[in-house]
């Protein structure tokens, strides 16, 4: 099986070393990553500029551009062969409910999607981030099952872990993304110039977060496995829009 690894906290992070140590065994693994931290970075592509590829001393490949940039790139570029999973992660906090829109780890398992790939994001939901291994050992159950017994068709999983040592996880379950209140007000600051500037706030806190989303899954002990879709139309409103524009 070989695997393509990427993360939005660039390819010097800890989490995905340890996702790729954790996985070397069983797949032929391939790490293209930011050449910095991207979080937050989403869907973007770099169109105004050229990539460069670099590869550091570990054996990992880096990207001067976005996650997106950097599956995408491998993808239809730089691999002499289609890989069999991206797997992006492990990501340093949650990314769960509102978060996946602007996620980079969730953007760049998505590029794989899009692509052709099953994939996944990987996420340990907490800054401290003690336990990578525990979110490295669900992220190798999951591929040992797509090598056991691969889905019928195209699979896009966003995984948020507890930050709870290996032995203490309660296991998986399998979810619907939760949603946030809206996030906090930006935070006004005069920089040493005497310019204001501005810090984007933080992320609102849970708003649905019951009995079968990510949210509950995670505040419960369990990782959250989320199966999502890329169809943005709203097809319920569809009906409505036409008459309203008199169609």
């Amino acid at each position: 099986m070989r695997i393509l690894l990427s993360n939005d906290d660039g390819y010097f992070a800890p989490g995905l070393e340890i996702l790729a140590r954790h996985l070397s065994d069983i797949a032929d693994i391939t790490v293209v990553a930011p050449e910095r931290d991207r979080s937050g970075a989403s869907n973007s592509l770099t169109l105004d500029r050229p990539l460069m590829l670099r590869r550091a001393a570990n054996g990992f490949y880096f990207v001067n551009g976005t996650p997106t940039d950097c599956v995408h790139l491998a993808v239809t570029g730089m691999l002499d062969h289609l890989p069999d999973m991206v797997i992006s992660g492990i990501n340093r906090g949650a990314n769960m409910g509102d978060d996946t829109i602007y996620s980079g780890t969730v953007a760049a398992a998505t590029e794989g999607y899009l692509l052709g790939v099953p994939s996944l994001a990987v996420s340990l939901t907490s800054h401290k981030a003690e336990h990578f291994e525990t979110a490295a050992r669900v992220a190798r159950q999951i591929v040992e099952r797509c090598q056991r017994e691969a889905l019928r068709e195209p699979m896009l999983l966003n995984i948020n872990v507890p930050d709870v040592a290996p032995g203490t996880l309660k296991g998986l379950q399998v979810t619907r993304l939760g949603k946030r209140h809206k996030a906090e007000p930006v935070i006004k600051q005069l920089n040493p110039r005497n310019e204001t500037v501005y810090w984007v706030g933080a992320a609102g806190v849970a708003q649905d977060a019951g009995e079968g989303t990510d949210f509950h899954a995670v505040s419960n002990g369990y990782a959250s496995v989320t199966p999502l879709q890329i169809d943005l139309t709203h097809a319920a409103q569809i009906g409505a829009i036409r008459n309203w524009l008199g169609q």
